[in-house]
C-alpha cells in the first residue's frame, strides 16, 4: 500500500520537473539562440525551409502597329476621317498611313492625349480614335458670305469708222500745217522773188546759181522761143531737217510761144539758209528723186 502510494506522488512530481526544464531551456535558447535544442530535448533545430527564387518579369510586348498600317482600305479611310473630324488632318481621304500629313496628324492626336506621338496607331488607339471622332460635335457649316455683284464691265469704246478716221487724221494735219504755214510760205514766197528777178535779167542771178536744173530749163525754153509768164508757187511739204527747216515746193510755170500757152512745173527742194543749203530742182513727175532728197536730209514732215 506504502509502495502504490509513493508511485502516485511521483507520478505527480514528474510535469513539475519537465515543466522547470522548458522553462530554462527557453531562457538558455533566449540567450544563445544557435545552441538551442528543438523540442526541450537538446537536439540540433532543424534547418529553415528555403525561399523559392523570384520568377522573373516577362519583358513587355512591343506595340502593335502592324495590325492597324496592314488594315482594309476602308479602315485606315475611316482613320484619316475621323482625324479630319478632329481638325487634325487636312488632307486628302486615300487610306495612306504612312503619308507625312497622316502621320503628323496621329502624332498630334496622340500628343492631346499626353501618351507617345509615334504617328502610327495600335488597334486600341485606332478603336479610341473613331470612338472620340464619333462623339465629336457636328459642325455647323456657316453660311458664305454675301457676294456682291460683280460690276458690270464697262463695253470698250466703239472703234471709229474708217470715215471718222480720216476726218481726225485731216484734222490732226490741218492743225500741224497752220502751225507750219506761215514759214513755209515765206519760204516759197522768197523763192519767187528770186526766180521772177532771174527771168527778169534774163538768166541772170542767184535763182539760176542755185538751182542749175532751172537755169537749163530757162536756156531750154528760150532757145525754143518760149516766154515765161505767171509763177504760182504751191507748198509740197515743210518741216525740220537734220541742217535745219526744210522746204519742197511746186512752182507752175506758164509759157507762152506765140499765140499758145504752155503750163510747165518743177519741184524746189532746199534748207532754208543765206545762202539755200542743199537745193534741188526736179520735174514734177519725177517723185522718187525728191521723196529720195527728203530722204536724205531726214525732213521730220510738219506738212504731211
Amino acid at each position: 500500500m506504502r509502495l502504490v502510494a509513493a508511485s502516485l506522488a511521483l507520478a505527480l512530481l514528474a510535469p513539475g520537473v519537465a515543466h522547470a526544464q522548458s522553462a530554462g531551456e527557453v531562457e538558455r535558447c533566449f540567450q544563445n539562440p544557435g545552441a538551442c535544442a528543438g523540442g526541450g530535448s537538446g537536439a540540433a533545430a532543424p534547418p529553415p525551409a528555403a525561399v523559392p527564387a523570384p520568377v522573373a518579369a516577362r519583358p513587355a510586348a512591343a506595340p502593335d502597329y502592324t495590325t492597324v498600317l496592314n488594315s482594309s482600305d476602308a479602315d485606315r479611310r475611316k482613320i484619316q476621317e475621323s482625324l479630319r473630324t478632329l481638325d487634325k488632318y487636312s488632307g486628302p481621304i486615300d487610306g495612306d498611313l504612312k503619308s507625312e500629313a497622316t502621320v503628323k496628324a496621329i502624332g498630334d492626336w496622340q500628343k492631346g492625349r499626353n501618351t507617345p506621338s509615334v504617328g502610327k496607331l495600335t488597334p486600341p488607339e485606332a478603336a479610341q480614335l473613331n470612338a472620340e471622332a464619333t462623339r465629336a460635335p457636328i459642325k455647323r457649316l456657316e453660311s458664305p458670305p454675301p457676294q456682291t455683284a460683280a460690276p458690270v464691265p464697262l463695253a470698250p469704246p466703239a472703234r471709229p469708222s474708217n470715215a471718222d478716221a480720216l476726218k481726225a487724221l485731216q484734222a490732226k494735219l490741218a492743225e500741224r500745217r497752220k502751225a507750219a504755214e506761215p514759214k513755209a510760205n515765206a519760204a516759197a514766197q522768197a523763192l519767187v522773188v528770186d526766180l521772177k528777178t532771174y527771168v527778169a535779167a534774163d538768166g541772170k542771178g542767184a535763182a539760176g546759181d542755185q538751182f542749175p536744173a532751172f537755169a537749163k530749163w530757162y536756156a531750154d525754153n528760150k532757145a525754143a522761143g518760149r516766154t515765161l509768164g505767171e509763177i504760182a508757187p504751191a507748198i509740197d511739204d515743210y518741216g525740220d531737217a537734220k541742217a535745219g527747216a526744210a522746204t519742197t515746193a511746186e512752182m507752175k510755170f506758164e509759157t507762152r510761144q506765140g499765140d499758145v500757152t504752155y503750163g510747165q512745173c518743177l519741184v524746189f527742194a532746199w534748207i532754208e539758209g543765206t545762202p539755200r543749203k542743199n537745193p534741188q530742182a526736179f520735174t514734177c513727175d519725177d517723185v522718187a528723186a525728191v521723196e529720195k532728197w527728203k530722204t536724205d536730209q531726214s525732213l521730220k514732215s510738219a506738212w504731211r
